[in-house]
C-alpha cells in the first residue's frame, strides 16, 4: 500500500468515488418522487435536485483534496446555507449570500407558514415560497445526512432505512395504492446506492493490486466482498418490500384519547376538518353495509352537539356497556316506528367511533370492548378496532306523517348543549337575519327546516370541495358560516354547520352528524339484501334537529348528495297507517346517487374547469420527466466520464484512453480477469469482441510503454494515431459486435459506474 493512502487512512479520510456520489444522489432524488402525488410539480422539484446536487458535489470535490469527513460535512453545511440563503433569502441576507439576523427571524416564519399549508391544504398542494422552502432545505439536509452515512460511516443500510422512511412519508399522510414508476424508481435508486457501495467500500485499504495488495489478500478479501455485496442487496430488496407493500396494509393505530383528528378517509374526524380527508386522492373501500330497510341507511359515527362559535366538539358522557341493551326509542303513541336490520361489514375502517344507523336499539355480533352514550347511541371503544369485524344492529326509526310533524315543536330541555351559541356575538345576529329572511313565509318549524333544507339544495349554492380553500373559510365556526352564505360553494361541512346555527338562531335544538353515506350499489346480494360499498369519498356529515314526543331527525342540506328529508300527508295512499316508509324527495328534486369510487370528480366541474388537478387522474408530467431524469443519470454521468477521457487521451494519456476502451469492454459485459495483461487482453478482444487490430496495436502500445518506459520517458510515444480515435475505432468495433441487449444494458446500466471488480463479478456471472 502507498505511504500516501496510509496517511490518509491514519487520518480518517475517504477515498472520493464519483460513482458513489451519483449513487447517493440518484437514491436520495428518488426518496423524493412520491411528494409529486402531494405537491404539485414545479420549481421546488428542480431546486431539490439542484441543492442536492450542490452538496452532494462539494463533498466529493473536498474528499478529493483529502479533508476529513468532519471537515467535508462542514463544507455541505456551507453550501447548503449559501444555496437556501441565495434562492429563499437573498433580501436579509448580506449580498445575497450570507445569513444575517433578520434571515434567522423569517426562517421559523416560513417554516410555519409550510407547516399550516401541509395540515390544512388538500392535496395536491400548491408549493409557494413556505412550501417550496420546506422541501427544498429538507432535500439539501437529508443529502448531507445520507452522504455522511454512506461515503463517511460506511453504514448504507442505516442510510437506506432513512430513505424508505422519507419515501413512506407522503403514503402515510395520503394513502394511496403503490404507484409503480415511483416503486421501481426509487427500487433502483436504492439498490444502486448499496451496489456501488459494497463494490467501493475497500478501495480505502485494498483497492487495487497496483497498491502493493498480494493475490493472497485478494483471495482472503473476495469471499467476503461477494458475501457483503449479495447481503447489502438483499437485505435491501427486503426492506423495500416490506416497507412498500407490507406497511400500508397494516391497520392505523386506535387512539386512547377522547378525540381523534383523522389523517386518513378511513377515519372519521370528530372536529369537522373532513375536508381533508375527502380531498384525497385515492378512493378507498370501507364498509360493505345491507339492510332489509327500503333504502340502506346513513351510518353514524360521531354526534357533535357542543358548539362554542369556533369548532363543534363530540358529545361527552360515561357510556354503558354493550353488554346491557339499548334504551328503547321513546316516541309519541300516535307516531309509527319502523324497525329495521342492517348489518355491517369492516372493510377498511380505524376508529374508536363505529358506524352505524341511527337510532340503533340492539347491536350483535362485534367483538371487544365497546359502550353506547345514551344521549346519542354512539357506540365507542377506547381499546378495540372495528377493523374486519362484522355485526349487525337493529334500529327503530319515527315515521310520523307531515301533518303529525308539523304539528310538533322543534324543542328540547332548556339546558341542553344542542341550543347553545356565543351570546353578543354579531355573527350570530346576521346568521339569524338571514334564517328569519329564509324561513318568513313558514308556520311551523318543521317547515321553516324545510325551506331551509330547500335554499341549500337550490341553484344559489353549489358543492365544491375546494371553493373553501380558495377562499380561506375552510372551518365551522360563525365567521366560515358567514363567509360560507356569502360565497355559497363549499361540502358538506359548510352546509351542515350552516344549517345547524341557523336552526339555533331560531330556538330549535340542532346538532351535527359525522359519518357515511349509504354507499354504492354492488351486483352482490346476501340474503335477498343488496351489498351496497362504502367508499372513503362518501364520509359525509349532516344536521338533526329535535322534536318533541318525534326525537331527533336528521335532514340534508348538502347541495347534490343525499336525499332530502320530507314527510308524506297522511292522505297518502301507501301504507295502513297513513305513513310512507321511506322519506320522500322534495319535488322537484330527484334523489341524487350516493357517490361512488369514480365520481367525486363529477361534484365539482366549475373548479376542473378553474385547472385544479386530480392526482388521481394520472401521472403529471413532472413526474414522468423525473423517473426518465432518474433512469438516464447512469448513462449520462457514463457519457461524461467518456468525454473526459477522450479528451485526455488526445493529449496523448495513455491511462485514460486504456481505462475507456476497458470499461468499454466491461458495460458489454465482457469479462476482465484482474491477472490479464494488456497485451493479451487485446489480443482477446480483436479475435474474440470484434476490435479493430491495428486501433488495439496502438492502445496496447501506448499503455506498456507508459507502464513500462523509464520515467525520464514514459511521456514519449512514437505514434501517429492520436490516442482518441484509437480509443473510439476500438468502441465502434465492440459496439458492433455485441448483442442489441448488451448494446442496451450498457447504455442504460453501465457496469463499470459499479467498480471494476463488481462489473467483473457481474460479468463473470
Amino acid at each position: 500500500m502507498s505511504s500516501r493512502r496510509v496517511r490518509a487512512l491514519a487520518k480518517g479520510r475517504t477515498r472520493p468515488s464519483a460513482g458513489l456520489a451519483l449513487a447517493v444522489l440518484v437514491g436520495v432524488s428518488t426518496s423524493l418522487l412520491p411528494l409529486l402525488r402531494v405537491v404539485q410539480p414545479g420549481a421546488w422539484l428542480a431546486g431539490s435536485i439542484a441543492i442536492i446536487a450542490l452538496v452532494l458535489g462539494a463533498g466529493y470535490v473536498a474528499r478529493r483534496f483529502g479533508l476529513p469527513s468532519l471537515a467535508v460535512s462542514l463544507i455541505g453545511i456551507g453550501v447548503w446555507v449559501i444555496t437556501v440563503s441565495v434562492v429563499f433569502f437573498r433580501d436579509s441576507a448580506l449580498f445575497g449570500v450570507i445569513p444575517m439576523p433578520a434571515t434567522f427571524r423569517d426562517v421559523p416564519l416560513l417554516v410555519d407558514a409550510a407547516m399550516t399549508q401541509v395540515r390544512d391544504g388538500a392535496a395536491p398542494l400548491n408549493a409557494g415560497m413556505a412550501l417550496s422552502f420546506l422541501i427544498v432545505a429538507a432535500a439539501g439536509l437529508l443529502a448531507i445526512a445520507i452522504d455522511h452515512v454512506v461515503v463517511s460511516a460506511r453504514m448504507p443500510l442505516l442510510a437506506a432505512v432513512a430513505l424508505i422512511t422519507v419515501y413512506l412519508i407522503p403514503a402515510i399522510a395520503v394513502p394511496q395504492s403503490v404507484d409503480v414508476g415511483t416503486f421501481i424508481a426509487f427500487a433502483a435508486g436504492l439498490l444502486l446506492l448499496l451496489g456501488v457501495e459494497t463494490a467501493t467500500r475497500d478501495r480505502g485499504g485494498n483497492g487495487g493490486g497496483d497498491d502493493g495488495a498480494g493475490d493472497a489478500d485478494r483471495a482472503r478479501t473476495a469471499g467476503t466482498r461477494r458475501g457483503t455485496a449479495v447481503t447489502a442487496v438483499g437485505v435491501g430488496a427486503a426492506a423495500l418490500v416490506v416497507a412498500i407493500v407490507a406497511t400500508p396494509a397494516l391497520p392505523a393505530p386506535v387512539p386512547g384519547g377522547t378525540s381523534i383528528v383523522a389523517i386518513r378517509g378511513n377515519s372519521i374526524d370528530p372536529s369537522l376538518d373532513l375536508g381533508r380527508d375527502l380531498r384525497r386522492p385515492e378512493d378507498t373501500a370501507v364498509l360493505q353495509v345491507r339492510s332489509d330497510a327500503p333504502t340502506p341507511p346513513y351510518l353514524r359515527a360521531v354526534t357533535l352537539s357542543r358548539f362554542d362559535g369556533e369548532e363543534w366538539q363530540p358529545d361527552r358522557g360515561v357510556g354503558t356497556s354493550l353488554d346491557e341493551e339499548f334504551e328503547p326509542l321513546v316516541v309519541d303513541s300516535d307516531v309509527p316506528i319502523a324497525e329495521y336490520t342492517a348489518t355491517v361489514q369492516v372493510v377498511n375502517y380505524v376508529s374508536p367511533w363505529l358506524p352505524v344507523p341511527y337510532p340503533a336499539v340492539n347491536l350483535d355480533g362485534l367483538e371487544g370492548d365497546w359502550s353506547v352514550l345514551p344521549q346519542n347511541r354512539t357506540v365507542i371503544s377506547r381499546s378495540s378496532s372495528p377493523q374486519g369485524q362484522e355485526y349487525e344492529i337493529t334500529y327503530d326509526v319515527p315515521r310520523p306523517s307531515a301533518e303529525r310533524i308539523r304539528s310538533s315543536e322543534a324543542a328540547i330541555g332548556p339546558d341542553s348543549a344542542t341550543l347553545n351559541l356565543p351570546e353578543d356575538d354579531p355573527a350570530v345576529a346576521a346568521i339569524r337575519e338571514q334564517a328569519l329572511a329564509v324561513t318568513s313565509s313558514t308556520s311551523s318549524d318543521y317547515d321553516a327546516l324545510v325551506a331551509l333544507q330547500r335554499w341549500f339544495r337550490g341553484v344559489e349554492f353549489e358543492y365544491s370541495l375546494n371553493a373553501p380553500v380558495r377562499a380561506g373559510f375552510d372551518g365551522t365556526g360563525l365567521e366560515a358560516v358567514q363567509e360560507f352564505l356569502d360565497v355559497k360553494s363549499g361540502y358538506c361541512v359548510h352546509f351542515a354547520s350552516a344549517f345547524a346555527i341557523m336552526a339555533r338562531t331560531l330556538d330549535m335544538p340542532a346538532r351535527i352528524v359525522v359519518g357515511y353515506l349509504p354507499g354504492t350499489a354492488t351486483t352482490d346480494s346476501i340474503d335477498e339484501q343488496t351489498v351496497h360499498e362504502v367508499y372513503s369519498s362518501q364520509l359525509h356529515a349532516w344536521p338533526e334537529v329535535h322534536f318533541e314526543g318525534i326525537g331527533w331527525i336528521p335532514f340534508e342540506p348538502t347541495n347534490s348528495l343525499g336525499v332530502p328529508t320530507a314527510f308524506a300527508s297522511s292522505t297518502t295512499p301507501g301504507t295502513a297507517d297513513g305513513s310512507t316508509e321511506e322519506t320522500a324527495p322534495l319535488a322537484p328534486e330527484a334523489p341524487s346517487a350516493s357517490l361512488g369510487p369514480d365520481q367525486t370528480d363529477a361534484l365539482d366541474e366549475s373548479d376542473s374547469a378553474a385547472g385544479t388537478t386530480t392526482v388521481g387522474a394520472g401521472p403529471p408530467v413532472g413526474f414522468v420527466l423525473a423517473v426518465i431524469a432518474v433512469f438516464a443519470l447512469p448513462g449520462v454521468w457514463r457519457a461524461i466520464r467518456r468525454r473526459h477521457r477522450l479528451i485526455a487521451a488526445h493529449t496523448g494519456d495513455a491511462a485514460a484512453a486504456w481505462a475507456e476502451a476497458s470499461d468499454t469492454a466491461l458495460d458489454l459485459g465482457i469479462a476482465l480477469p484482474r491477472g490479464e495483461s494488456p497485451r493479451v487482453l487485446g489480443r482477446r478482444l480483436v479475435d474474440e469482441a470484434g476490435a479493430d487490430a491495428a486501433a488495439m496495436a496502438v492502445l496496447v502500445a501506448a499503455i506498456e510503454h507508459a507502464s513500462y518506459a523509464p520515467p525520464a520517458s514514459a511521456g514519449q510515444r512514437r505514434s501517429d494515431e492520436p490516442l482518441d480515435a484509437a480509443v473510439r475505432t476500438v468502441r465502434a468495433g465492440l459496439v458492433a459486435a455485441s448483442e442489441r441487449r448488451a448494446r442496451f444494458a450498457a447504455t442504460l446500466v453501465p457496469r463499470s459506474l459499479f467498480g471494476r471488480r463488481a462489473a467483473e463479478m457481474r460479468a463473470a456471472g
